[in-house]
């Protein structure tokens, strides 16, 4: 009997952006249940952090029309995670993981650089959160690059 077996990839960059998707995962669904207001955040409000101000209910830049920023970002976690996961079963799945990765890492750095700019030039205020959100999505960006260049 021939047993057929599926080899994980062997980059280890993919497997730390996986890591890091969790992580994006548990604070994005901590800023989602903030803006939910299911829990109040432990932010310090000061002249630069304000978490409410920026990703609170009453935020004005804190939703896109009737979705929470924080829901997209939970959204698109988990859509990273679920790709790296799906390589590992998927044969379609791994022939793509390249360009599905440069896709959603690289619009969600892009678009976490433009919120990171809308608080710094038009709210004048920061989300801690917010920028860990920031933090988590330019370290994927970063070793997506390096794993690129890699398997050139």
């Amino acid at each position: 009997m021939s047993e057929k077996t599926i080899q994980p990839p062997q980059d280890w960059n993919v497997r730390i952006i996986q890591a890091l998707a969790v992580l994006g995962i548990v604070v994005s669904y901590y800023l989602y249940l903030f803006h939910e207001g299911v829990l109040s955040l432990t932010c310090t409000v000061n002249t630069w952090l304000d978490c409410g101000k920026v990703s609170g209910p009453q935020g004005e830049f804190s939703s896109i029309g009737p979705m929470p920023v924080a829901l997209l970002g939970l959204l698109g976690y988990i859509a990273i995670f679920a790709v790296i996961w799906l390589a590992d079963w998927s044969s379609w799945v791994r022939s793509y993981q390249r360009e599905l990765l440069a896709g959603l890492v690289g619009f969600a750095f892009l678009f976490s650089l433009g919120l990171t700019a809308l608080e710094a030039f038009v709210i004048h205020a920061f989300c801690q959160y917010c920028l860990y959100s920031l933090a988590i999505i330019t370290g994927m960006f970063v070793l997506m690059l390096f794993s690129f260049r890699k398997n050139q």
